[in-house]
């Protein structure tokens, strides 16, 4: 069992790695990696969260970084150096198959942190600001196909230019999504006791 698992990880990595190589791909899923390219976005949703929320954004913010690090050091620190993943672009017996197309690390691969933390902010982002936003169930759920979809292309990108692993992704994806949903749960709690 495990062993499929395996080698359909490791096919669907070579569909996503070399069977979908486009130039579009290319030039843009590289970018998506990297943190200053999504920059204007994160300073835009808080200006927008302290021009609409006032103090209360202070709130969200914590939340959002203290998530965030709780994500990151799950993730790298705890999982990561547990499970002791070779990444795709550093296994030896993948040398000549895969494109390799951004600077591999030499950190593990299982859990992918760009997936766990992209998914945990894209998770808040959709706890906290489409209440904000608009009370139609409709364009609540438009806001939250943006919001994952968006964390979705950051974790494909890992798989695409050969980091990562489809299962690093999708398992760091259900950690991001776990941990905000426990840390969003705590603060309502807490905000009900002070109020």
């Amino acid at each position: 069992m495990i062993a499929a698992l395996i080698d359909f990880d490791f096919a669907l990595f070579n569909l996503i790695n070399q069977g979908f190589s486009n130039a579009v791909f290319d030039y843009l899923l590289p970018l998506f990696r990297n943190k200053l390219f999504w920059l204007p976005l994160y300073l835009v949703i808080l200006g927008f969260l302290l021009y609409k929320l006032k103090l209360k954004s202070l709130q969200f913010i914590v939340l959002i970084v203290l998530t965030i690090f709780i994500s990151d050091k799950v993730s790298s620190e705890l999982i990561k150096k547990t499970v002791c993943r070779t990444r795709p672009c550093n296994e030896l017996t993948l040398e000549n198959k895969i494109i390799l197309r951004a600077d591999c690390s030499n950190a593990y691969s299982f859990t992918s942190s760009h997936a766990a933390n992209h998914f945990a902010l894209a998770h808040l982002f959709f706890l906290i600001l489409t209440p904000v936003l608009t009370a139609k169930k409709s364009k609540k759920t438009m806001l939250g196909f943006v919001f994952y979809f968006w964390a979705f292309s950051v974790a494909f990108a890992q798989v695409y230019v050969g980091v990562h692993y489809p299962a690093d992704v999708f398992f760091g994806a259900l950690l991001g999504l776990t941990l905000a949903s426990l840390t969003y749960g705590l603060y309502k709690s807490l905000i009900k006791r002070i109020i």
